[in-house]
């Protein structure tokens, strides 16, 4: 099983991507990591629901076949970091590849959603999609380490 993540746009600020770097080179250590990075639509002139449509296209686009997808979004399904690792170990298990999709500013298109087999819930709140990036990718880390029973996760 490979794990992706398909992210709406780079990281602007230098800590922040230092920061999403690091734990994603930390999770490519337990689980075959691949990022795709999708160009973030200018919103300057655009409607948000066109952004969100051309976003998705975009996310869709890099998956790759046969691929589970699994969209982050604040409606979905909230589970502890325990549960999360319970569950990508089971994903593991079925030797399917797993992709996670990250919206831009405006979330998710409907057809990224519509896609999706799962919708997971990262807070309880809205967060920022850098900030949503650096999360997934500290749990995906902290998943290794409680599937391996490693001392990181207290």
């Amino acid at each position: 099983m490979r794990v992706l993540v398909a992210a709406v746009g780079k990281p602007r600020g230098e800590g922040l991507g230092a920061a999403i770097r690091e734990y994603e080179t930390r999770a490519s250590r337990y689980w075959p990591l691949e990022i795709h990075e999708v160009r973030e639509e200018s919103a300057r002139t655009t409607a948000p629901d066109l952004v969100r449509d051309r976003e998705g296209a975009r996310l869709l686009a890099a998956l790759p076949a046969g691929a589970e997808l699994v969209a982050c979004d604040v409606g979905g399904k909230a589970m502890s970091s325990e549960e999360f690792a319970r569950w990508l170990q089971a994903k593991r298990e079925s030797a399917r590849d797993l992709a996670f999709a990250l919206g831009g500013a405006y979330g998710l298109s409907t057809g990224v959603r519509e896609r999706a087999v799962v919708r997971i819930a990262l807070a309880p709140w809205t967060l920022p999609h850098e900030l949503a990036r650096l999360v997934l990718a500290e749990q995906l880390y902290r998943a290794g380490t409680i599937v391996r029973g490693e001392p990181y996760h207290k």
